[in-house]
């Protein structure tokens, strides 16, 4: 009897103590206000990560259109070429509107002329098709590199603002001096390198398909010029 009078009197003393202790308040910010308070700075890293998402779309669906390639297309190629088509040949290629029918076409169109003229005409062809396919990829290289450094500028500013406070404060330095140019620093610093990185994955991405399709562009060539030393017919 007396230990249960003593337990409930503990319970009840603990509660009143919890009671009386000051409640935390629960902390929430999100992204928008993680921004603001990275200052003007988080502008042109904004604008950045707006600008590498549009090249690296807009370049993902261009390579992805030119890497689409008829398997039957050297095969048909091969076949009008023996029996003499030309011009149906050439049609064959304009439908196809990737770079390794462009090639083709351009090799086709030269026929009847020196073998090394040919080859010139399509590997300057080539060199025009890569140029294309690689359009807008040094600007993301150029946001992969250039959107951390932004980012470590307001890490500098930061901490300059925050050593600044500091002496102006004299003696009456509170950690809340500090606080404002540490956030600064570590926002900026954190929303560079994120662009950073996710600009840098994605140009990587995108010269990996497109040296597929240099390769593609390379072993067709080979295909091509070694058709026209085959004997065709003419009509």
């Amino acid at each position: 009897m007396i230990f249960n009078l003593l337990l409930m009197s503990a319970q009840e003393s603990g509660q009143v103590i919890a009671q009386s202790l000051p409640q935390k308040e629960e902390i929430s910010f999100s992204l928008i206000d993680m921004a603001i308070k990275g200052g003007w700075v988080m502008i042109p890293i904004a604008l950045l990560s707006v600008f590498a998402i549009y090249l690296f779309g807009e370049r993902w669906w261009a390579i992805r259109k030119a890497s689409q390639i008829d398997q039957n297309f050297m095969k048909n190629i091969h076949e009008y070429i023996h029996e003499g088509k030309i011009k149906a040949a050439i049609n064959l290629c304009q439908s196809q509107q990737t770079p390794i029918a462009r090639l083709i076409e351009k090799g086709i169109e030269r026929i009847g002329r020196p073998l090394n003229d040919i080859q010139a005409a399509v590997e300057n062809m080539g060199n025009v098709e890569v140029a294309r396919l690689e359009k807008g990829l040094p600007f993301l290289a150029t946001i992969a590199g250039g959107a951390p450094m932004l980012g470590f500028l307001g890490t500098v500013m930061g901490m300059i603002q925050a050593f600044y406070n500091m002496s102006q404060a004299g003696n009456n330095i509170d950690i809340t001096l500090l606080s404002g140019g540490i956030y600064t620093a570590m926002v900026t610093t954190v929303a560079g390198l994120v662009v950073g990185i996710m600009a840098y994955f994605g140009y990587n991405y995108l010269v990996a398909r497109i040296d597929d399709i240099v390769y593609q562009m390379e072993s067709n060539t080979i295909e091509f010029m070694d058709l026209l030393h085959e004997p065709a017919k003419t009509k």
